[in-house]
């Protein structure tokens, strides 16, 4: 373990659940830093900022016969990936809980659904992301069926290739068997609520301005929306991890993006959908608006605000149980 720290992350005294019983062993930190790519030291200090959160969820979980639902939101680039993944280890690893972990962006619909909903209401829809272009009745199918399953019951979760802007085929998707003590759900827009009418008269950007001049995209992707409050009121607590500002969610996607291009070879590049910086900043302006309307009404509601600041650590942290 290098002797590289970063400063200790406090949680609110009135959260007085998230009590840490036990220091995190140093060996999953190693086994976290080979999976995630990244520094051990880093690993070590993300396991410990964590080991709260995961400790309530915990014992939560063994309060109720039905999965713990816990719902990560974040814009992109935030590291709700990394959140999700690093709750998911302390839960398996150190409470020992059975953990399934499903992301909204595994829940998009493949590119023939979405080119059909852009030829049938607006050309916008054809991009993925919004409320709108996810399989919601996949989403509510799979969590019904992790809610029932019985101790040998496998449910298939869905997984998204992104690189090629596709559904995985049903039988590269992954396997759960029986019922998950905790569900772990995360993604850019869960636990957001639509925005109301008045709001979506003005463009927010050169997207909406241009592409979406009457306001018919907005208004679809809004009333969407209200569809998916069947899928967030299944949530137990809402954690929201929240950007300094969305110029910085656009760097911090770009480099995300950047990443993905570096990670893969000169052939897979050529058959892949990966972005430039500038097609990068036409795409996260198709979610500039809920982002805006996120960052302003969902840390007050949120159960666990993660303030972060411009390099990605978190500044502050509040919380309120539910």
């Amino acid at each position: 373990m290098s002797n590289t720290t970063l400063p200790p992350v406090q949680w609110p005294a009135t959260f007085a659940e998230l009590k840490v019983e036990a220091r995190v062993p140093e060996s999953l930190a190693q086994d976290l830093a080979q999976e995630l790519k990244m520094p051990a030291y880093i690993a070590q200090h993300l396991l410990e900022v964590y080991q709260p959160l995961a400790q309530y969820c915990a014992a939560q979980s063994a309060a109720q016969t039905q999965p713990y639902i816990l719902g990560v939101n974040g814009a992109q680039g935030t590291g709700k990936s990394t959140a999700a993944k690093v709750v998911g280890t302390l839960l398996t690893d150190v409470s020992k809980l059975r953990v399934c972990t499903l992301s909204i962006d595994d829940l998009y619909l493949g590119r023939e659904a979405r080119r059909d909903l852009a030829n049938r209401f607006h050309p916008l829809l054809a991009t993925r992301g919004v409320p709108g272009t996810h399989d919601l009745a996949l989403a509510l199918g799979v969590f019904d069926a992790l809610k029932s399953a019985q101790a040998t019951t496998v449910t298939h979760i869905p997984r998204f290739n992104k690189a090629l802007d596709d559904c995985e085929p049903r039988e590269n998707w992954e396997r759960f068997t029986g019922k998950p003590d905790v569900i772990i759900f995360e993604g850019w827009c869960v636990g957001a609520t639509a925005q109301p009418d008045s709001a979506l008269d003005q463009p927010v950007n050169t997207l909406e301005e241009s592409e979406d001049a009457n306001g018919l995209w907005r208004r679809y992707v809004n009333d969407c929306l209200g569809d998916y409050q069947a899928l967030f009121a299944q949530l137990d607590l809402l954690v929201m991890l929240k950007a300094p500002s969305f110029d910085q969610v656009l760097e911090w996607r770009q480099l995300q993006e950047s990443k993905l291009r570096d990670s893969l070879t000169p052939e897979q590049l050529a058959n892949s959908k990966v972005m430039s910086n500038s097609e990068v900043a036409r795409f996260i302006a198709h979610y500039e608006r809920l982002t805006r309307w996120m960052f302003a009404e969902m840390p007050a509601r949120s159960n666990v605000l993660l303030s972060l600041d411009k390099n990605h650590q978190i500044a502050t942290i509040q919380c309120h149980t539910p």
